[in-house]
């Protein structure tokens, strides 16, 4: 298969990327860590601009990601776009601390160690890896799991901080009908081998000492974000950090033991769950969407980083929040988790 050269700017990084491939994972393939979100050309997140060469082929993507016009004027979603001629693209979203920093992309067989509910909805699948044995991966980042018996694949987040004993800890929602989710519901078991990619992800810690964190999160977008507290506690960083929780009723908080031992260990940080659906429990915390919680709560986030992190409405809402309580765009960090293959 043919190999094209792709020059990065205005970074000034160049690479290889062979035309059975898409650009990101090239980049990814070789340490040079780029933007992106979901992988499957549904969230921007990834979208670059062609300064050089105009011989580009897409996967499926969702022309709400890329509009037919911003196609035509030269942009492209690295995630699902293939290099036929050499390129050059302007990178319109990057991270100077993140891009060089890297780890190889691995193909790996885990087993099944656990499976077990934390909610109603979540479960908390942790397994051992088999072939390799290790995996580097940075605090936040995910893997992608193959659907058996399919040619899809679903990503999720490592909640731990690194591969300890060969382990890897997820927590993932249910969703009725959901080709991974049910099959995890249903058939998988201790023992059970499973195929993963990875790690993806630049939902990860940035050094930035004095600088408040804000958490945001719903769903099993505790994954992520408990990986980067657990990271916090174990390094001893212990900024301003609060992680606001959405939640629908009570049973549905979950980590809450682990969160107030974490608060115990890093003083500045505070953990404030709120319930969308409170019903008549015996509840006296933060009710309403968890947005609205931070927003009446109204702090000033001047020089703060926010890390987002849930379902796609609630990541949405967070995204136009923050910068109205002083969180610079280029200060907000997100995974959103989508439904793949949506046109």
């Amino acid at each position: 298969m043919r190999k094209h050269r792709v020059r990065f700017e205005p970074v000034g990084i160049e690479i290889d990327v062979s035309e059975d491939q898409t650009i990101l994972r090239a980049a990814a393939e070789q340490g040079v860590m780029l933007m992106h979100g979901c992988k499957e050309g549904q969230c921007a997140s990834c979208k670059s601009f062609i300064l050089d060469g105009d011989d580009v082929e897409h996967d499926r993507y969702s022309t709400f990601a890329l509009p037919d016009y911003e196609k035509e004027e030269g942009f492209t979603l690295l995630c699902r776009a293939h290099a036929y001629e050499d390129l050059t693209i302007e990178l319109l979203n990057y991270d100077e601390e993140m891009i060089q920093a890297g780890l190889p992309i691995t193909d790996a067989v885990v087993e099944v160690v656990s499976n077990e509910h934390v909610t109603p909805d979540l479960r908390q699948l942790v397994v051992r890896l088999v072939e390799p044995e290790t995996l580097k991966f940075f605090p936040g980042q995910y893997l992608d799991f193959k659907v058996p018996g399919t040619d899809q694949t679903r990503s999720f987040s490592m909640a731990n901080t690194s591969a300890r004993e060969g382990l890897l800890e997820f927590v993932v929602k249910i969703h009725p009908g959901g080709l991974f989710s049910e099959f995890l519901d249903s058939r998988v078991k201790a023992g059970d081998r499973l195929d993963v990619t990875g790690p993806f992800g630049v939902f990860t810690l940035r050094d930035a000492p004095g600088a408040e964190v804000v958490f945001v999160g719903g769903g099993a977008g505790m994954a992520p974000v408990l990986a980067l507290l657990r990271s916090m506690a174990e390094r001893g960083i212990d900024r301003k950090a609060t992680f606001y929780y959405g939640a629908r009723r009570r049973h549905d908080l979950c980590f809450e033991a682990e969160l107030a031992a974490i608060a115990g260990i890093l003083k500045n940080f505070r953990y404030l769950p709120a319930l969308s659906e409170p019903g008549d429990e015996d509840w006296d915390g933060e009710t309403g969407f968890v947005t609205d919680v931070l927003k009446r709560a109204g702090p000033d986030l001047r020089g703060a980083d926010a890390y987002v992190c849930g379902p796609p409405p609630m990541v949405e809402a967070a995204l136009e929040l923050l910068p109205s309580l002083g969180v610079a765009e280029k200060r907000v960090f997100y995974d959103k988790f989508t439904t793949t293959g949506e046109e």
